[in-house]
C-alpha cells in the first residue's frame, strides 16, 4: 500500500531471499539512479504522493541510459587502526561515489578512483584465495597478466594457478617464516592485494595482518572474487578514461 518511494533491504542466501526491512522513504540509491537515468525520481514520487499519477506526469516507460554507472561505497578504514577490511552485514560506509563510463570497466575504475583507491598502472599483485574461489580466479589472473601486472601468491593458490598455465611467484605466509607477504607489502613490493577468506575465525585471523598492512600502506585490497573480477576489468581502462559532462550523460 505504499505510495511514493520505498526502500527495501534484502538478504540473499543461495536460492532463498529474505526481506530484512521495508521503509516508505527515499534512500541514497534514489539520487544515484536519478543521475544515471536523468529521471527526477524524488520529484516524481512526491507528486504521486500528492495525487498526480505517473501517467499524468508522462512517466510511462523505463529509461535505458547510454552510459554505465557504478556506485561505490567509501569506507574510512584508514582512520581506525587495527580494523579489518573484510565486509560483513554492518553499515560501515560513510559515503558513496559514482563512476560513469561507456563500458562497465571504465565506470568501475572511475568509481574506485573516486572512492580514494590508488590503483596501480604496473607492479605486482598478490593473490590468495580460499579453495572454493580458486576456479574463479583463473580468468582474473590471466586478465591481470595480459595487462602486464606481475603476480605472486601463497603456495596453495600459486600451485593451482601454475597448473592452469599462469606464471606466479610464490611468497611465504606469515607463519611460514621470513621473508613473507607482510614484509613484501611493507617494502613496497606489492601494488594490490586480492585476498578472500572462509567463514571460520581462524581463517580470518590468519590473513588479518595482510589486509591490515596493505591498509596502512594505502594499497588497494579486494576481499571478494566479484570485486577482484571487476577491478581486473577496470584496470583495462586505467590509461583511457574520459571525463563526461552531465549534458552528455542522457
Amino acid at each position: 500500500g505504499v505510495v511514493g518511494l520505498m526502500n527495501v533491504q534484502f538478504a540473499v542466501q543461495k536460492e532463498t531471499i529474505y526481506v530484512l526491512e521495508v521503509n516508505p522513504r527515499a534512500s541514497r540509491t534514489v539520487p544515484f539512479v536519478s543521475k544515471a537515468t536523468g529521471v527526477p525520481l524524488a520529484k516524481i514520487a512526491a507528486r504521486v504522493m500528492a495525487g498526480v499519477s505517473l501517467a499524468e506526469q508522462g512517466v510511462s516507460k523505463e529509461v535505458i541510459p547510454n552510459l554505465y554507472s557504478v556506485k561505490e561505497a567509501v569506507f574510512p578504514f584508514i582512520k581506525f587502526p587495527g580494523v579489518d577490511t573484510i565486509l560483513g552485514p554492518e553499515m560501515r560506509s560513510t559515503g558513496e561515489v559514482m563512476g560513469v563510463g561507456k563500458t562497465f570497466s571504465e565506470a568501475f575504475l572511475k568509481a574506485q578512483i573516486g572512492a580514494g583507491e590508488r590503483l596501480p598502472k604496473l607492479g605486482k599483485i598478490f593473490l590468495s584465495v580460499e579453495n572454493v574461489d580458486k576456479p574463479k580466479l583463473i580468468n582474473i589472473a590471466k586478465r591481470l597478466q595480459d595487462l602486464g601486472y606481475g603476480l605472486c601468491s601463497t603456495l596453495g593458490t600459486a600451485k593451482f594457478l601454475r597448473e592452469h598455465g599462469i606464471g606466479v611467484q610464490i611468497v611465504n605466509k606469515v607463519r611460514e617464516g621470513r621473508p613473507h607477504i607482510v614484509d613484501a607489502i611493507k617494502n613496497g613490493e606489492i601494488a594490490m592485494v586480492v585476498n578472500t577468506v572462509g567463514s571460520m575465525p581462524e581463517s580470518v585471523a590468519d590473513s588479518h595482518s595482510i589486509r591490515s598492512s596493505a591498509l596502512q600502506q594505502r594499497i588497494p585490497v579486494y576481499t571478494t572474487v566479484a570485486g577482484a573480477d571487476a577491478i581486473s576489468q577496470g584496470l583495462n581502462s586505467i590509461n583511457d578514461t574520459k571525463v563526461y559532462r552531465l549534458q552528455e550523460m542522457n
